[in-house]
């Protein structure tokens, strides 16, 4: 396995749509030149800058990285600020179009529940996806707490700015088990997680002001999955086990007729130093392969 960043830059490209600008780099060949599909790696909200590591540890591959609309380099011109997996979807595909596919995909988070979106409408487009910790918590067995609790990290965003907001999602995504009735009325200290109290005034944080909503509260079209060529792989984190995405990754995988395949560390295993938590990143990409390879 290749260890470290391929020589030069990745390429750039701006796509055009009527009601965006979408930003995607393509790390390699196009085609590629090894005869494998591309190799496109999605997240939601989460945009290219956080696959840099993996994409590094994949350097034998031609690797495909985008920014969703409206985030980072790539630009919304609808006017509207939600995020839902249909549109993510949607874009996902217009790239594919452009740059040939199929592709295999490793999609995380809430790039997972694009590639969901993606398969049941697009099924031709991708021959592999290992969906990597769907936040879908509307399948959880306490989905009414699981939602009020996410309503109270909005809350708290809402009420008192980012690091009250930021604190609360930490506790959400950090609670085990089952989420209790009360779980909003005692919510940390942002000092707790070394984060600042004061209120900067923003509120367009697209993990805390519910403009992710649609995405957490998407149910995957089943019988659209299960009739769809591609392969499908839910994947969980060996560190996330009773942790809320580990939880929903099973439900997902359970809803598909299927066990979840265990990858290294947790929701970030596959991240550097891109946000100052960095996974394992290298034992990571080892897995990808051979869940790949076993395709």
């Amino acid at each position: 396995m290749s260890s470290g960043r391929r020589n030069g830059l990745p390429r750039m490209t701006m796509l055009e749509l009527s009601e965006a600008t979408l930003a995607y780099d393509v790390h390699g060949s196009l085609p590629p030149a090894d005869g494998r599909p591309p190799l496109f790696l999605v997240g939601a909200p989460m945009g290219a800058g956080g696959f840099g590591t993996l994409a590094g540890y994949l350097a034998d591959r031609t690797v495909v990285t985008y920014d969703p609309r409206g985030m980072d380099r790539s630009t919304r011109k609808d006017g509207r600020s939600e995020h839902t997996p249909e549109q993510n979807a949607d874009d996902v595909h217009r790239i594919i179009e452009v740059i040939g596919g199929p592709v295999e995909m490793f999609a995380s988070s809430g790039g997972a529940v694009t590639a969901l979106a993606l398969v049941a409408a697009h099924p031709g487009d991708v021959t592999t996806v290992v969906a990597h910790e769907p936040p879908l918590i509307t399948l959880l067995p306490d989905a009414d707490r699981a939602v009020a609790a996410e309503r109270a990290v909005q809350a708290a965003y809402r009420e008192k700015g980012w690091g009250h907001g930021m604190a609360a999602f930490l506790a959400l995504t950090s609670w085990t088990g089952e989420f209790p009735e009360d779980f909003g009325v005692r919510l940390p200290d942002p000092a707790a997680f070394g984060l600042p109290a004061d209120d900067d005034g923003a509120r367009e944080d697209p993990l805390l002001s519910g403009a992710s909503n649609p995405v957490t509260a998407y149910r995957p079209d089943v019988a659209a999955l299960a009739a769809a060529p591609t392969r499908i792989v839910v994947a969980v984190g060996e560190e996330s086990a009773e942790l809320l995405t580990g939880r929903t990754s099973v439900a997902v995988a359970r809803a598909l007729g299927q066990e979840p395949v265990v990858f290294p560390g947790g929701h970030g295993g596959f991240l550097g130093p891109e946000f100052g938590q960095p996974g394992k990143p290298e034992a990571f990409a080892a897995r990808l392969r051979e869940v790949f390879d076993a395709s």
